[in-house]
């Protein structure tokens, strides 16, 4: 710390231990000791006495309200009033809306038996979206977003290709829509590119597509987690996809989503194989939600696979500092949300700035709450629910819930996916907590490596970077 005065009468304000353990995180990474302040995201460097002081601050039973605790709790704006915190727990306001993803085929031509979305089904029929729906998408979407927001219209299912001529059709019907009004628009698709052709391969490298595919490792593991209703290989389906794309040519972004299940084993391979297929971004999501409940994750399970993850996370980290490229997105991530301070009292945008249509056009809060009636939240003919929306925002504040309102690593986390803490309440937490402390560590230790090596940041295919310009400010916040 830099050794500043403590304000006046902070030596003799009592320190409520339990709020302190909810506002302050100790760690250590290979230099040291180390403090995240929770509001703001504010990471600090400290001496070992410093740390020493802290811990027996936040430690029921010990010296709590000593006078060198108040200093460095002062210093770290700590005993700020509630009035001067980030986040408050005023009413959240529902803001624009600058983001629809249309489930344009409620179908798919995979029978993944870890899937939560019932082949795009929800439960339901089999369905396409008319047309007519998703170009009334497209025009509520421009209406409902400020002219100056950049706009996403994002292609989900099921597999969407399976309404390829849709996806095309909407897609330039939003685009000539955007240049003629002047506004800025991005495109995303989710799909198992099973059915890629070059068509689609040209439609996603002419306008401003993410294209994320589907992709759960090595050959065997996709082949055992992903088979074709028809029989055919769907490893091999993808990799003449990519043979695709390379000869037509790439989308803005081409990321690999992979499916971990409790069965999956050691990521390291699976992360190394898909990354030399030239993936721009490669990232694991964790099965909590399955119609097979042997493939989902418990909290044990989740111990073994953080120990996993952490193994992929040590790997990126060497290959960063060897100045080499190694998209690890899950922890590309978190470096970036720790670099920017990120406080965020809700999981996602599900519900505020992002809604998802289903194929008859009534609104939801996310992708994966498609048809869950407890989450409808208008009609793309008379336009979002702001009620529905501000009740969802207020009652999912992580300040709000519990245990999230205890926890130091809420506003990282932002409290869960809706629709996993729904189905399977907080197995994950532990879990989070253990992966967000080594994002943690990594980039303290990140920090260090490019100031001592005068790098401003090392720039992943795709031209973003993994940490940009992150100074080394011993007892100062990073």
């Amino acid at each position: 710390m830099d050794g500043k005065t403590a304000e006046a009468g902070c030596a003799a304000r009592p320190v409520v231990v339990p709020r302190l353990q909810a506002e302050l995180k100790l760690f250590r990474s290979a230099l040291g000791h180390h403090a995240l302040v929770v509001d703001g995201s504010r990471v600090y460097d400290l001496m070992a006495d410093e740390a020493a002081v802290l811990r027996a601050a936040i430690t029921p039973g010990d010296a709590a309200g000593s006078t060198d605790s108040a200093a460095l709790l002062a210093d770290l704006g700590l005993l700020a009033p509630a009035a001067r915190r980030r986040i408050a727990l005023d009413p959240i306001e529902p803001p624009k809306v600058t983001a629809f993803s249309l489930n344009v085929a409620q179908a798919c031509n995979m029978g993944c038996a870890y899937c939560y979305a019932d082949e795009g089904k929800f439960g339901g029929r089999a369905r396409l979206m008319p047309q007519e729906v998703a170009r009334a998408s497209v025009d509520r979407l421009f209406a409902e977003a400020d002219a100056d927001a950049r706009l996403v219209l994002g292609f989900m299912g099921g597999e969407p290709l399976l309404a390829r001529t849709l996806v095309h059709d909407t897609a330039r019907y939003a685009f000539d829509k955007a240049q003629r009004l002047g506004r800025d628009i991005g495109f995303s698709i989710t799909t198992n590119a099973t059915l890629l052709n070059e068509a689609d391969a040209r439609l996603f490298h002419e306008l401003p597509f993410v294209v994320t595919i589907s992709l759960d490792g090595t050959r065997d593991v996709h082949r055992a987690q992903r088979p074709m209703h028809n029989g055919h290989d769907s490893y091999q389906a993808v990799l003449d996809a990519l043979a695709v794309i390379a000869r037509v040519g790439r989308p803005k972004q081409l990321a690999a989503r992979a499916t971990v299940t409790a069965r999956s084993g050691r990521l390291l391979p699976l992360l190394d194989h898909m990354i030399g297929l030239g993936f721009d971004d490669v990232g694991f999501s964790a099965l909590l939600v399955s119609p097979d409940p042997r493939l989902a994750f418990t909290a044990t399970e989740f111990e073994r696979h953080l120990a996993h993850m952490i193994e992929c996370g040590e790997k990126a980290l060497a290959e960063i500092k060897a100045g080499r490229p190694y998209p690890f997105g899950n922890l590309e991530t978190a470096l970036q949300e720790i670099h920017r301070g990120s406080h965020r009292p809700l999981p996602c945008g599900a519900g505020a700035g992002y809604l998802s249509v289903n194929a008859e056009g009534r609104l939801y809060a996310c992708h994966r709450l498609i048809d869950d009636p407890a989450f409808i939240m208008g009609d793309i003919r008379v336009g979002p629910d702001t009620q529905a929306r501000q009740k969802l925002l207020n009652r999912s504040h992580v300040d709000r819930m519990e245990p999230c309102s205890g926890c130091w690593a809420r506003y990282l986390c932002g409290g869960g996916c809706h629709h996993e803490v729904k189905a399977r309440g907080r197995v994950a937490c532990d879990y989070i907590r253990g992966w967000l402390e080594f994002c943690l560590k990594a980039y303290v230790e990140l920090g260090t490596h490019f100031a001592q090596t005068g790098s401003e940041h090392l720039s992943t295919r795709d031209g973003a970077s993994a940490i940009a310009n992150v100074p080394h400010m011993v007892s100062s916040p990073r």
